[in-house]
């Protein structure tokens, strides 16, 4: 890794051997007159400042050898994959920006599926009838029809009376329809329909896909498209520069506004910061390396306690069975003596049963999770396969009808003999989550003004439909909170709100109950002088959103529940850091001592210069280590501080040279308390617990947000039923009482 600073101060020798400072390789980029220097103020959403005047060549309008895909160029002659209902392009999203070293081009690789050109019909685009529909029979329309085609009736004239649209199109256009069975598609709008027999439509060719990749699909692109980071980064500036139309030679829209963008990537100072010492039971350290480690002779912090639970294996018809029953009562004697050797207190299980369902909905299984959620506190349940809609129906069931904590395994993967002690042992990071254990700690020293255990940490995220989802579908918010210094437990509360909306409604109840949690469960007599916010799920444009009409819904709870002797002395104090998974930018290192096993950047670089915000305050992390491909460093954009400015505002801790040195190293170290894994990850645990419980909150409503599971062609935009029919309510998401206060979601 090459020498030199960030720029604006300090080096980072103070981090020791791994927490040098060094440069890597990030976005493409462009001088355009503006130099390197101070990030400015904290705080403050990007709303504010300059605005950008976009001047950027659109190269499809020059080069018919180039189309456009959304927000990215593809090369019109490079070689698809082929998914069979799909085609597979790799593309090039480009857009403008501010850095602190100027003006920059941010470009990337990445790839989209397209439909092909082909005939919409029923089996191939998974449209639903609606089963009412269907039974009522299709309806007719003056002109146009709605529902099934109709082949009943006839009539000698389409003018001034309701008819078929079979009869229409027999009549009209002398063509009988092959099956009238199939849906019409609306290719007008709700107020004035305009129907066509799916039969007579084809679908554009070049449209991207919206709906999920089957596993094959998913499985064949992952392969296709995975490339180690070296290769990602020279098809960036070999390929990605001549597509967008960056090469000044061949574009004289560049010349003409005199505009030269500097070849190659942007160099940009990078540290590296020390992994924290993770700890187990009796201060017993972890092994880091490459920041993971493993759970061998270790045993968790706090063990939870089982008393009563058992294990039901579940059968359907056309599956074999992973085991027999005697072969099942083996592997989980095995089981039980793994749980307690990694800490959990479980007493001997409750002798298992074999379920036979004849399908997901089989009301067998109701019956089943009551009769365990009367006489058990956990049922372990091993599923014939990767079977989707059955463990969304489990957990539903689970959570909200009958308050049973439920741990799913796929019984092929429980059945190998190889590797099965470790993976017994993950599956105990949930069991001991789920029951209120605590899996791992990291030192004292490490959590800054957390380990005065007066600061409060809080997640926020919120999913939205997909795009196939029913029309009811809603987006649902959730929040999960610290309940003290440990970092251990974070009990979740979910809610439902308008579709796609993406401020949350309801966080000033939100936070109120995760403040009572904190004095309940936490065992506190005050309530947390800081609150620490992560907030996942806010795009770029939406930062003055978080300031303007969530952050006085947080404020208003706080006045709710406060003593007025702590509100007057301005407590508690809030931050809030906004997390981003989706951007383009990524790291690349400029040498091979900088490199990990996989040839990225290794786990714990943090970027602050060079392609961060030139106005406001944020940091690019990556805290893990990347399995394959190129690594994505999480951005971390703080829109408000009071907590770290008031409390640092006299004296800077050593090893620390600034304010900002302490967010990204307390940051980074939480991401070693991730309870579900034995490694960092690449998003800080609050924000990745509230995507859990969002994740979770789309199994219930599985009915509104599922599309069916593609066939041979994903489903395409239409007006057809996906899935549920009426509102959803807040009952959709509520959580039995039994459960509601503890991780369910994990």
């Amino acid at each position: 890794m090459s020498s030199g600073n960030r720029g604006g101060g300090r080096g980072g020798g103070n981090y020791g051997p791994r927490g040098g400072s060094g440069s890597f390789r990030g976005d493409r980029g462009g001088r355009g007159g503006r130099g390197g220097g101070g990030r400015g103020g904290y705080g403050g959403p990007t709303g504010s400042g300059q605005q950008t005047i976009q001047v950027f060549p659109n190269s499809q309008g020059q080069n018919p050898q180039v189309t456009k895909v959304e927000d990215a160029l593809h090369p019109a002659t490079k070689h698809k994959l082929d998914l069979g209902s799909l085609k597979l392009t790799e593309g090039f999203p480009g857009r403008p920006g501010y850095g602190t070293r100027g003006t920059k081009v941010e470009l990337t690789a990445n790839y989209v599926e397209l439909l092909p050109p082909s005939n919409m019909t029923l089996h191939r685009y998974d449209i639903q009838i609606s089963p009412v529909a269907a039974a009522k029979g299709g309806a007719k329309g003056k002109g146009k029809g709605k529902g099934k085609a109709q082949a009943e009736g006839s009539a000698a004239s389409t003018t001034g009376r309701y008819i078929t649209v079979f009869d229409f199109f027999r009549i009209t256009y002398n063509r009988v329809l092959q099956d009238p069975q199939l849906p019409l598609v609306n290719c007008g709008n709700r107020d004035n329909p305009m129907y066509l027999p799916a039969e007579v439509c084809l679908v554009l060719p070049g449209q991207t896909s919206k709906s999920k990749l089957d596993s094959a699909q998913a499985q064949h692109m992952i392969r296709h498209a995975v490339r180690k980071p070296w290769e990602n980064a020279a098809a960036i500036v070999r390929e990605g520069v001549q597509t967008v139309g960056l090469d000044e030679n061949a574009n004289v829209l560049l010349r003409s506004f005199g505009l030269k963008i500097t070849p190659g990537l942007i160099k940009v100072p990078g540290r590296i910061l020390f992994g924290p010492k993770v700890i187990y039971k009796n201060n017993k350290a972890a092994g880091l390396r490459f920041g993971s480690w493993n759970m061998s002779d270790i045993k968790f912090n706090i063990g939870a306690s089982l008393a009563k639970w058992s294990y039901l294996m579940v059968s359907i018809p056309g599956i074999r069975d992973s085991f027999d029953q005697q072969s099942l009562r083996a592997v989980m004697d095995e089981f039980h003596a793994a749980l307690q050797k990694i800490g959990v207190n479980a007493a001997q299980p409750f002798p298992g049963q074999r379920l036979q369902l004849q399908h997901p909905d089989d009301p067998a299984l109701d019956s089943a999770l009551q009769r365990a959620a009367g006489a058990l506190d956990l049922l372990f349940i091993i599923l014939p396969g990767a079977n989707i809609p059955l463990y969304k129906r489990i957990k539903t069931i689970a959570d909200k009808n009958y308050g049973i904590h439920t741990i799913c395994s796929v019984g092929s993967k429980l059945a190998k003999d190889r590797g099965r002690d470790q993976y017994m042992a993950n599956v105990a990071l949930k069991f001991n989550l789920k029951l209120g254990g605590i899996n791992q700690m990291v030192e004292n020293k490490n959590l800054g003004i957390i380990d005065q255990n007066k600061t409060m940490i809080v997640g926020i995220d919120v999913t939205h439909p997909s795009p196939g989802s029913s029309s009811n579908a809603p987006s649902v918010s959730a929040m999960v909170a610290s309940i003290d210094k440990f970092l251990g437990q974070w009990p979740a509360t979910l809610r439902i709100q308008r579709a796609r909306q993406e401020s949350v409604d309801d966080l000033t109840e939100m936070l109120k109950s995760r403040l009572g949690l904190w004095k309940t469960k936490g065992k506190h007599a005050a309530l947390p002088e800081n609150i620490l916010i992560y907030r996942d799920g806010v795009s770029e444009g939406q930062y003055d959103m978080v300031l303007s009409q969530e952050f006085p819904q947080l404020r208003r709870a706080c006045e709710q529940m406060y003593p007025a002797a702590d509100t007057k002395k301005g407590l508690p104090r809030f931050t809030i850091i906004v997390c981003g998974k989706r951007h383009k930018t990524r790291f690349y290192p400029i040498t091979e001592q900088d490199c990990d096993r996989s040839g990225n950047t290794k786990p714990g670089t943090v970027v602050d210069r060079g392609v961060t915000e030139a106005r406001n305050w944020d940091f690019f992390l990556q805290a893990h280590a990347a399995l394959q491909g190129t690594a994505r460093p999480c951005h971390y954009y703080i829109v408000h501080d009071e907590i770290f400015r008031q409390i640092y505002a006299k004296s800077i801790p050593l090893p620390f040279q600034s304010i900002a040195d302490i967010v990204e190293d307390l940051t980074h170290n939480m991401c070693y308390l991730f309870g579900r894994a034995t490694k960092a990850v690449s998003l800080c645990p609050p924000a990745y617990y509230a995507d859990l419980a969002c994740e979770r909150a789309r199994c219930y409503l599985a009915s509104l947000f599922d599309t069916p599971s593609p066939s041979t062609v994903p489903s395409v935009t239409g007006t057809s039923a996906a899935g549920g029919t009426g509102q959803p309510t807040a009952d959709d998401v509520q959580i039995h009482q039994k459960l509601k206060d503890t991780m369910f979601y994990i």
